[in-house]
């Protein structure tokens, strides 16, 4: 099985569902949502505007406790939201313990939280983040990318410490004009990187499930082979079994010891302790990392390899335009299926 998100012409009046249609049933009261995830006060207010929020994280409660009682209550939730890489799974459990429940929309672009075949088994519509985040992480991989090759932040850090005027110029870094860059993944982020590269002059290629006729990139069925023929490797896929340490030894072997490894996907799409023995015998230059295997954990090699990795905590998604879209987004989802309209963005279940 494999999954995809579709939005509709509903996503270009965001703001008008958002202002204009009413949660409310019939008999007046809103509907209740469980709340799974934090939010930032705006957030909270504009939810609980329009439903009855039943707010894990204010109750104080442990979660088996909080559930029972959500399920207890008169007119019991059935939608909920919830995060990527939350504590709370999407899952039977989750089901068995609130029964009532018929809407999940996820605030992550990524699904491997979610069981969705459990999910269509018991009649749950599941919705995503759509194409809320993917410009701002197209920006970050970027940002990331150049910061590695010039060693911006090195150097940074170079003129902080005093040490300009001792040691004289810092060590030459890399252009990125130019540079072959393979994608693994090119859904709306990895295009949107795409895109953005070319505008440097760089040569793209991309592994992907199967070829994209409409994009002019070279196609590589193979990972390992779309390492060795790139200076630059991106991670932007999806985290499944499929994806789960794409990016291994061998991969890392292939793309060379001037290679550069950028990854805005999952942590588990690499393979951390190779990536840290890979970069201190110098099988790789250098690294861009937004998100790690068990974060908010990270290997203390990293950290101690600040000439050759640039890390930032699990945030190329957020920005301040972002955090407000996603609030939008994410009423309007809640909205659309409470006012029994399609969702927004609905994940779904392909053969």
């Amino acid at each position: 099985m494999r999954f995809q998100w579709r939005g509709g012409a509903a996503a270009m009046s965001l703001s008008t569902m958002v202002a204009t249609s009413s949660a409310a049933p019939a008999s007046g009261k809103p509907p209740a949502i469980l709340l799974l995830r934090p939010v930032d006060p705006p957030f909270a207010v504009a939810l609980r505007e329009r439903f009855r929020v039943l707010d894990f994280l204010s109750s104080g409660e442990p979660l088996p406790a909080f559930l029972a009682a959500a399920a207890a209550v008169p007119d019991p939730p059935r939608a909920a939201v919830v995060m990527g890489g939350g504590a709370v799974r999407v899952d039977g459990v989750l089901f068995d313990a609130v029964p009532s429940l018929r809407c999940v929309v996820s605030t992550a672009a990524g699904i491997d939280h979610i069981d969705l075949p459990e999910c269509a088994r018991r009649g749950v519509v599941v919705a995503n983040s759509g194409k809320v985040y993917s410009a701002d992480v197209a920006d970050h991989a970027v940002g990331m990318l150049i910061d590695v090759m010039r060693r911006v932040s090195a150097a940074d850090r170079y003129v902080r410490r005093g040490l300009w005027p001792l040691q004289g110029d810092y060590p030459l870094g890399s252009k990125l004009s130019g540079k072959r860059v393979g994608i693994i993944g090119l859904g709306n982020i990895g295009s949107l990187i795409a895109k953005r590269l070319e505008a440097f002059g760089c040569v793209i290629s991309y592994n992907s499930r199967k070829p994209k006729d409409s994009v002019p990139y070279s196609y590589f069925a193979d990972v390992r082979a779309l390492a060795a023929d790139s200076d630059v490797l991106v991670v932007s896929c999806a985290l499944n079994k499929e994806t789960r340490r794409i990016v291994d030894g061998e991969v890392l072997d292939a793309l060379g010891p001037g290679g550069v490894l950028i990854n805005i996907g999952r942590g588990a799409n690499v393979d951390e302790a190779e990536l840290v023995r890979a970069l201190r015998e110098g099988r790789i230059a250098g690294a861009g990392l937004d998100v790690f295997d068990g974060e908010p954990k990270k290997p203390a090699a990293l950290v101690a390899m600040d000439d050759k990795v640039v890390m930032t905590p699990h945030v190329a998604v957020w920005t301040t335009e972002s955090r407000s879209d996603l609030r939008d987004h994410t009423v309007a989802n809640l909205e659309a299926f409470f006012s029994g309209e399609p969702l927004l963005t609905p994940v779904t279940m392909l053969p």
